[in-house]
């Protein structure tokens, strides 16, 4: 029997909350009923989705990569359905976008793609920069909203934002390092530890802050603003790294060397999300991209 949207639903909910609980209770739906679909999901696949201890659930290497092909499945359908769906005629006009460097790659060019097959016809402009940069050309009309890391949003009287994503914090170690064996690693387990350091948005900064609370000076072994050369160097054995859930990628290269893993305690979170001037009378372009965003949010509790 082929799977259905429903199980891809299923599924996708389970893999970004990390438990079945909190993706039925996301889902304001009975437990049994996404345990069921996720099996069904996983025998119609003939593959193991999630590794089930008594933690939780962990998504396997296969999931990663399904996870990948049910997201796309699930946007396609919200394309379709919006493309009959809308009231209004696609026209022109413009938008004119910021972005921050490890929300490009991660999650704009997605969001871009569904804004362009809905909205062809709009000219689309877009600058790449640090946050505070960004925030001072939304207040003078520069742009008219930017996709950017919202954690630690400066000028929030004058700026609106919606989060489109929170990422955990977690640990990345390279396959066969002593701590994946650990049946739990904490913060002290890690201070030691070569610390391959992103140096992108708030990433550095936050990392710095969590080691710095434990009276620890970190042993930065490398810093870079690349996230495929903490990739490599990860990988490789250079050292370990925190760094957001959003940017790992299992199925890239050198991702299938790499062991990512929760930490105990509090680590930050990263949010993501649209920040646009407040109180201005924001064009229909932008309006129209907004909506794409939140349907692109809410897409795991769709059919």
């Amino acid at each position: 029997m082929a799977f259905t949207l429903r199980q891809l639903q299923y599924f996708v909910a389970v893999a970004e909350q990390g438990s079945v609980s909190r993706a039925a209770q996301n889902l304001s739906i009975s437990q049994s009923s996404v345990t069921e679909a996720v099996k069904e999901l996983e025998g119609d696949l003939g593959v193991t989705l999630f590794e089930r201890h008594p933690r939780g659930l962990t998504i396997t290497h296969k999931g990663h990569q399904f996870l990948r092909h049910a997201t796309k499945i699930l946007t396609d359908v919200s394309d379709a359905r919006r493309t009959f769906s809308a009231e209004q005629e696609r026209g022109g006009g413009s938008l004119q976008l910021g972005v921050t460097s490890l929300v490009a790659g991660y999650v704009l060019s997605d969001l871009l793609a569904r804004y362009r097959r809905a909205f062809p016809g709009v000219e689309v402009g877009a600058i790449e920069d640090n946050g505070d940069y960004l925030e001072h050309l939304l207040v003078g009309g520069e742009l008219d909203v930017a996709v950017m890391v919202i954690s630690n949003l400066r000028d929030r009287m004058a700026l609106q934002a919606e989060i489109l994503e929170v990422s955990p914090y977690r640990l990345w170690l390279p396959l066969g390092h002593p701590l994946s064996a650990a049946e739990i690693i904490g913060i002290n387990d890690i201070v030691a530890e070569p610390l391959i350091m992103l140096t992108v948005d708030e990433i550095e900064e936050n990392t710095g802050k969590l080691l710095a609370a434990l009276g620890a000076r970190p042993h930065v072994a490398f810093r870079t603003r690349s996230v495929e050369a903490v990739r490599s160097l990860v990988a490789t054995g250079a050292g370990i790294a925190l760094l957001p859930d959003l940017v790992y990628r299992p199925w890239s290269l050198e991702g299938d060397r790499i062991e990512s893993r929760d930490v105990s305690g509090a680590l930050p979170v990263v949010q993501v999300g649209m920040v646009w001037r407040r109180g201005s009378s924001l064009p229909q372009s932008a309006r129209d991209f907004i909506g794409i965003a939140q349907g692109q949010r809410t897409i795991r509790h769709r059919l």
